[in-house]
């Protein structure tokens, strides 16, 4: 009988020690986390503050260096309309070089000249716009209605320049001449040469305008418009 009573003590004792526990821990203290939702974002009060210490304006950088245009004003005189095109896409593209872009248009033009001459339209789709890239199917399509073929040796550029610069809204929009060296040869279905020499180096002079979205995560230029350079 004595060990029923010690035990009732005993319970009683741990009931009280839980419910003042249980109070304790109830209560607001000011330090618990929120209740984090991971589909909701940030909450107001998490944005106010980064808004407060993290703030930007895409897509120039906070405290960013100041622009260097040397490379811009070797190409035209500062103040001249290209001058100022190429100054608007290295403000609006923080990655882009006049250089770069140039050495871009090189492997860019090899390979839509040789993916034209073969045929390739899955290539030409990855670097046409969509108005060059129908313009230029249709120019595969005749060919292969009259079940010609083309013999294309592409032998190397010669010269690369700038002829315009435009922003248009967030849109960079770039014109090059582009001077290059070519042997093309189109046969027919009997395998007789129709047009071209296969022994004469060929000179071509292309304007090739390129465009790209500045907001795009995609570094890539895509062919725009084409005309005689000549």
């Amino acid at each position: 009988m004595e060990f029923d009573v010690v035990l009732v003590i005993a319970l009683v004792i741990m009931v009280v020690v839980f419910m003042q526990l249980r109070n304790v821990l109830g209560k607001r203290t000011g330090f618990e986390r929120p209740p984090f939702d991971p589909y909701s974002g940030c909450s107001k009060k998490q944005i106010e503050t980064e808004t407060v210490d993290h703030s930007f304006s895409f897509p120039h950088q906070v405290n960013a260096r100041k622009k260097d245009f040397s490379e811009i004003d070797a190409i035209a005189p500062e103040g001249s309309a290209l001058n100022d095109g190429l100054r608007a896409i290295c403000q609006a593209d923080s990655n882009f070089s006049p250089q770069f872009f140039v050495n871009g248009v090189q492997i860019a033009y090899e390979m839509i000249m040789v993916a034209f001459a073969q045929g390739d339209r899955d290539q030409l789709k990855k670097l046409l716009s969509q108005d060059v890239f129908e313009s230029f199917c249709a120019a595969i399509e005749q060919r292969e209605k009259r079940e010609e073929k083309v013999k294309f040796t592409f032998v190397g550029i010669n010269k690369v320049e700038f002829v315009a610069a435009e922003m248009q809204k967030n849109e960079e929009f770039l014109t090059v001449r582009i001077v290059s060296e070519i042997i093309s040869v189109t046969y027919n279905k009997q395998d007789e040469c129709i047009d071209g020499d296969p022994e004469a180096i060929v000179e071509i002079k292309d304007i090739w305008t390129f465009v790209r979205n500045s907001l795009s995560q995609d570094p890539n230029w895509k062919l725009f418009a084409t005309e005689d350079g000549d």
